[in-house]
């Protein structure tokens, strides 16, 4: 397995791969228009490749202070193989080599133990704190 920096040749196969992994997403998270702006903002997505096919992908934040691991994808036919693990160690180094000194995560369902205790399992501990969000879009 290689785990990179996601590059533009890597767009087609990684909305393919979004849009199997999440496929109930809400439309404004709709990887044909979101992952190509993510890449215009920046190179933080890191994508692992195993003979040729595209098996996980991680999108990162960084605000020059602490980051977020947006999402975790992995192809179903790869997980509980050490994907998922892999991408998040590699995305601690990229995110500690740009100066990170946290990364925060959500997980979606409040009822999702398994994915819960995954992150439990690298280190994340469950924090007091109400998500909010606003669609911009709205207004």
């Amino acid at each position: 397995m290689t785990i990179r920096r996601v590059q533009p040749i890597d767009l087609v196969p990684l909305v393919e791969l979004w849009e199997m992994v999440f496929p109930d997403d809400p439309s404004h998270n709709a990887p044909r228009a979101m992952l190509p702006t993510k890449l215009d903002v920046d190179d933080l997505i890191l994508v692992a490749w195993e003979e040729g096919v595209l098996i996980g992908a991680c999108m990162l934040g960084y605000d020059g202070h602490r980051g977020w691991l947006y999402a975790v994808a992995v192809h179903p036919d790869h997980r509980r193989k050490g994907v998922g693990t892999n991408l998040i160690n590699a995305s601690f180094e990229t995110l500690k080599s740009l100066g990170c000194i946290k990364v925060n995560l959500q997980v979606r369902e409040v009822n999702n133990p398994e994915v819960v205790a995954f992150y439990e399992s690298l280190g994340f501990k469950v924090e007091q704190r109400i998500s909010m969000g606003k669609l911009l879009e709205d207004e």
